[in-house]
């Protein structure tokens, strides 16, 4: 989970990121152990509604709680957005708590602490 600087009201619209390339850290444990509380992730922009390939780690706002930006997995594309989910399955502030996701950014590495690129889902 990952909170924003400016937060939205009930009934907007979900907020984009506001430049291509963002610096996000992720707090919480719902990624683990691909990404853990701690890490810097360096995420590009994703185009409103553009589709995104299952497995992809992304940022992702909640229409039902666009003040909230998490770090989560695409499962699958779905009417209005993606399904996404996190790798520890005892954490579920993801679309099996609060619904369809809108992207707004792809997970492109990790900076720190251990740089690199992201694995893919844990088994």
């Amino acid at each position: 989970m990952i909170t924003p600087d400016s937060a939205s009201g009930p009934g907007r619209t979900v907020p984009g990121l506001a430049t291509s390339w963002v610096l996000a850290r992720v707090s919480g444990p719902s990624m683990s152990p691909t990404v853990r509380h701690g890490d810097r992730l360096l995420v590009r922009r994703v185009r409103p509604g553009a589709a995104v390939a299952p497995g992809a780690v992304v940022l992702a706002r909640f229409p039902a709680r666009p003040d909230l930006l998490v770090v989560k997995r695409v499962r699958r594309a779905v009417p209005g957005g993606h399904w996404v989910e996190g790798d520890n399955p005892l954490v579920t502030d993801d679309s099996r708590a609060f619904g369809t996701a809108v992207v707004v950014g792809r997970v492109v590495a990790r900076l720190r602490p251990r740089p690199g690129r992201l694995p893919p889902a844990p088994r």
